[in-house]
């Protein structure tokens, strides 16, 4: 068990081991041109962390088990030293919990003359800060006897303030931090590092397994530490923080002339936030436990919010840092923001696009959906239907900021004349739906995107996963293969939805029964429900046929087709198949591509993605697009860049396959004709006007088209590699057996008799018959 320590924040001074001295300013203004050496950050940081027990940990010592970096720590000149006092800080504010999410820093870009000279000449001093008109007075007492910033000089002080200033997380949980940043003072096991000790990461399924929830201690002692070395970006969080720019000499945060104790929780998924007293300049940022759960061991996970001084020096990262061209609303929204910014989107583009919703949430906000289409609003026969989801999980936001940023995007560059936009848009009926579960986003994002933890806004208002409350049509169908009832009783596609799920009284969201409706109204061909927490795409099927497994590889009869559709999300994904990438939490996904089965990952009953493939035409698969499930603003940007390509060429997949018309010998439309392909036992259906999709790898398919009442029609369709599906339509005639039913029906069911013969051939008065 693990029960999260607080956040704090800190930013300030100076510290020895820097070559020139970085400098604090005020919330208010942009900080001056920076003069420093390399591996120097100026940080404004925000401790959040988690400091828990495992509680069948033994007590007192550590196991054989070692930190791969403790030899390089016992050789450190003061691995235990305590610090002195020549660190003291300047007091400031109390440390406080906040529940708000963080905005992005507001500055100003108008520097005075004077702070420009001073950071010209300031090589080897540090100004001491100017108390802020709300400073108390303790502080002006302490500066009026002389107690300066450690190795520092009041030269300049009258210059800068002391302000709080709003920093995004340095990227702990974003994986920013590599491993061999962090470091501990002594580990349980090598499960228990200090690369474990990354906020909300996920342990493994069992217990003592080698990857677990947190970074936990050997001893239980207040000489136990964590250290993260912040190069050009920070993190830290526990009772007591230690500040170093050379690893070797450690100043303790303080509280006037004491030392800083920052009070953790007692609760073990709540995060709290509290601040460092005064703004601090460090490249090394150590955590003191000095107190922990009676019954159990050190153990905490930790995230920092800290503003990083940029290097100059570091040409390298400059060069390749990752920004975007796309003039888009990079912020999180609350739900009006949304509904305003779809509007916005709507305006800009009226030909193209239209908002509906399709249904309402627990607590009654419309799920607002806007489709982009060269005719919106109509169905066009052969122009298959596509549909992005996301926000199933409130919490999982990353998904629903990209739908908006995808469809700000579709709208601009259709305007500008994108052919490739202009094409997607002209030839497929496109359906977003950024937000499916609204009530939880409300609650995770009044929190914030760090004090969230990893559940609180997961679940609908009254307590459900809309992704896998879906009815479990898996069941019914490996229950008919056994008896041998498919397809004779039971058909392999199509499969109804059972009476029980349908009542009233059936433990469904309101949330889930309006995408059914809308899944049944609509024929998807297509689609991609967008999560967060991880970097992978599953498909197909999502639950394990074997009862009392875990996990276990199961396909479904598509299964080429689905892993060529999640390959192509995957690889375009600038992050997914890079090997070289750290793992979110204890899988390596890249080793496969970027992609996985479903079942194979772990068992789930009910996902939106076997109803979709079993219940309608739907091909449906989950992305998982980022490690950190509530991103900070900041990272909005770079995962627009990450994601970007791969939401559009996942939507260029609908146009696979073959696609055509039945028609009969009329040439009118035949709907619910079933489309079959020899090998493949997973049929679909055409749509109201007879016209139909089927998503195949290239090659060449025998195909087949049954209807009742119509003589089966089978032809050879060939699938390229180009894209593009290929057309292969079918005309059906009637057979005899519905002629007879149809001329019965006329008659209600019985045959004609020879007396109705007579008396129609029995001539009328006044009527001459030829011949007479």
């Amino acid at each position: 068990m693990y029960s999260k320590a607080r956040r704090l924040g800190v930013m300030g001074g100076p510290w020895p081991a820097c070559s020139s001295a970085p400098r604090v300013w005020t919330a208010a203004t942009t900080p001056p041109p920076p003069r420093r050496g390399r591996g120097c950050a100026v940080l404004a940081l925000s401790l959040l962390g988690l400091l828990g027990s495992v509680l069948e940990v033994a007590h007192g010592q550590g196991t054989e088990d070692e930190d791969y970096y403790m030899q390089e720590l016992l050789n450190r000149e003061h691995y235990y030293s305590v610090p002195g006092h020549e660190g003291h800080l300047l007091p400031s504010e109390a440390p406080k919990q906040r529940g708000s999410h963080h905005p992005r820093p507001k500055t100003n870009r108008n520097g005075s003359q004077g702070e420009r000279e001073e950071g010209r000449n300031s090589e080897k001093t540090t100004p001491d800060p100017k108390p802020a008109k709300n400073g108390n007075k303790k502080a002006e007492k302490i500066k009026k006897a002389g107690v300066k910033a450690p190795n520092g000089s009041s030269e300049a002080e009258s210059h800068y303030e002391p302000a709080r200033e709003e920093c995004p997380p340095m990227g702990l949980e974003t994986l920013k931090i590599d491993d061999f940043q962090l470091h501990a003072s002594t580990i349980k096991r090598y499960g228990l590092g200090a690369h474990r000790g990354r906020l909300n990461i996920q342990a493994g399924l069992y217990e003592d397994d080698f990857y677990d929830g947190g970074w936990c201690a050997g001893r239980n002692d207040p000489l136990q530490w964590f250290e993260v070395d912040a190069r050009r970006s920070d993190w830290v969080t526990s009772y007591r923080v230690l500040v170093s720019n050379d690893s070797h000499s450690w100043v303790t945060v303080k509280n006037g002339r004491d030392d800083m104790v920052f009070p953790g929780n007692s609760e073990k998924e709540i995060p709290v936030l509290n601040h460092l007293p005064t703004p601090l300049v460090a490249r090394y940022i150590r955590v003191n436990p000095l107190s922990w759960y009676v019954s159990g061991s050190i153990c905490m996970r930790v995230e920092i919010l800290g503003c990083p001084m940029p290097d100059p020096n570091n040409y390298y990262h400059r060069r390749n840092e990752i920004t975007t061209t796309d003039n888009l609303d990079f912020k999180h929204h609350t739900y009006k923001e949304m509904r305003q910014l779809m509007k916005v989107a709507n305006d800009m583009c009226p030909n193209i696009t239209r908002i509906y919703n399709i249904g309402k949430s627990h607590s009654g906000l419309k799920l607002y959906a806007i489709e982009i289409s060269d005719n919106p609003g109509e169905h066009e026969l052969g122009e298959p239907e596509f549909r992005y989801t996301a926000g199933s999980h409130g919490n999982e936001v990353l998904g629903r900021e990209l739908l908006l940023l995808l469809m700000q995007f579709m709208c601009q560059e259709y305007l500008s004349g994108n052919p490739r936009i202009r094409h997607l848009v002209d030839q497929t009926r496109i359906h977003l739906v950024p937000s499916v579960n609204p009530d939880g986003y409300e609650k995770a994002f009044e929190v914030g995107s760090e004090l969230g933890g990893w559940s609180v806004g997961r679940w609908s208002q009254d307590g459900l996963d809309i992704h896998h409350n879906f009815p479990d049509l898996n069941s019914i169908l490996w229950e008919a293969e056994a008896r041998k009832w498919v397809p004779r009783k039971v058909l392999n596609h199509h499969v109804p939805i059972p009476e029980w799920y349908q009542s009233k009284n059936a433990t469904v969201a309101v949330e889930t029964r309006a995408l059914i409706a809308w899944m049944e109204k609509i024929p998807f061909v297509l689609g991609g429900n967008l999560q967060g927490g991880e970097l992978v795409v599953t498909f197909p099927y999502d639950m394990a046929r074997s009862q009392w497994k875990t996990h276990e590889q199961n396909p479904t009869p598509d299964d080429h087709v689905f892993r060529w559709l999640a390959f192509s999300y995957a690889s375009t994904h600038r992050l997914m198949t890079d090997a070289s990438r750290r793992v979110c939490h204890t899988e390596d996904f890249a080793k496969e591509d970027g992609t996985i089965n479903g079942a194979s990952w772990h068992t789930a009953a009910g996902s939106m993605n076997d109803f979709s493939y079993l219940h309608t035409n739907c091909f449906e698969l989950s992305m998982y697009v980022g490690c950190d499930k509530f991103p900070h603003e900041s990272e909005l940007p770079e995962e627009w860049e990450n994601n970007r390509e791969s939401l559009l060429v996942f939507m260029e997949q609908v146009q696979r396959g073959i696609k055509g018309v039945v028609r009969d010998t009329q040439g009118r439309g035949i709907a619910n004709a079933i489309v079959s392909v020899e090998g493949i036992s997973h049929n679909v259906r055409t749509a109201a006007d007879g016209d139909y999709w089927r998503l195949l790898n290239p090659g060449e398919y025998k195909v087949m088209v049954r209807a009742e009442g119509y003589s089966p029609s089978s032809k050879v369709c060939e699938v390229g590699y180009d894209m593009g599906a290929t057309r292969c339509d079918f005309l059906l005639s009637r057979t005899n057996l519905s002629r007879i039913k149809e001329i019965m029906a006329r008659f209600g069911k019985q045959p004609i008799s020879l007396q109705h013969r007579l008396l129609r051939q029995r001539p009328r008065p006044g009527v001459r018959r030829r011949g007479t």
